[in-house]
């Protein structure tokens, strides 16, 4: 019987996250085998992974983060079954760093696929759901490049946001977090108008039209004032029309101007739970 030191478990505990007693159980069960350890651990991940794979993990924690010159950034949901465990600091703790990593990555495979501190990120969420017991999942992964790109985080880790603009310019910054809280509290479907889906637009217009015939309005008239309902929908649902949220004298794409007079908004992401 292999001796198993406060260290051993300390040791494990640090490279997995598992609590102490199953780290205990596991070195034991391995004999003091710190490889065999975690395998053991994972394989436990593996099961409970299973056992859960019906469940809805629709908490966990949304993360925006960019690199070092503010040209790219990334969001991402980890999602969990429970708010008590989204919570957590430790849990945002690994969210953030699985963001920080994503930045190297283009598609949610490939970042599933790179290591993460010895192992993939794939088993490592594997390994975690066996230590944490909920199903945990990246539900959103999100990648955005721009000449300048900023970042924005809605209290408690529900919904996160990256905008890009056209130039760094003074007070982008600034710009970019303003805007890009807007994209949080507001929830745009698109940057502009050729962002929005045309299936979209044709669904709306018909359900213009049905309401305005309810109204009595002649049939020559509709497509016009539908058009002029169009106008509105663009304003309300799309991010550079929509009125700034800290000054509704302007639009996003005009309080953007103000801060550089050549400047605009090139792309947004948003990740949010649920």
């Amino acid at each position: 019987m292999a001796t198993i030191t406060a260290a051993d478990v300390n040791k494990l505990r640090t490279a997995t996250g598992a609590g102490m007693m199953d780290c205990k159980k596991a070195l034991v069960e391995s004999e003091g085998d710190f490889d065999l350890a975690i395998e053991n651990l994972r394989k436990k991940g593996q099961k409970v992974a299973a056992n859960r794979s019906d469940r809805e993990s629709t908490e966990g924690a949304a993360i925006a983060v960019v690199n070092a010159d503010k040209t790219a950034g990334v969001v991402i949901t980890l999602n969990c079954e429970t708010d008590f465990v989204g919570m957590n600091e430790s849990f945002v703790k690994m969210a953030t760093e699985m963001a920080n990593q994503a930045l190297s990555y283009d598609t949610l495979e490939a970042f599933l696929a790179s290591d993460f501190n010895g192992i993939t990120v794939a088993d490592k969420l594997i390994e975690q759901t066996g230590v944490i017991g909920e199903k945990l999942e990246i539900r959103t992964f999100e990648k955005l490049e721009g000449a300048f790109v900023g970042s924005y985080i809605h209290s408690g880790n529900k919904i996160a946001t990256i905008v890009a603009l056209s130039a760094k310019v003074d007070g982008a910054e600034e710009a970019a977090r303003n805007v890009a809280m807007q994209a949080a509290a507001m929830n745009p479907i698109a940057l502009n108008e050729a962002g929005v889906d045309a299936a979209v637009i044709e669904k709306e217009i018909e359900i213009a039209k049905d309401l305005l015939r309810q109204e009595g309005k002649p049939e020559a008239m509709l497509e016009n004032i539908s058009k002029g309902k169009i106008q509105r929908f663009y304003k309300d649902n799309t991010l550079i029309n929509q009125d700034y949220i800290k000054d509704s004298s302007m639009n996003v794409a005009s309080y953007v101007k103000s801060v550089g007079k050549d400047l605009i908004v090139t792309g947004f992401k948003r990740a949010a739970l649920g």
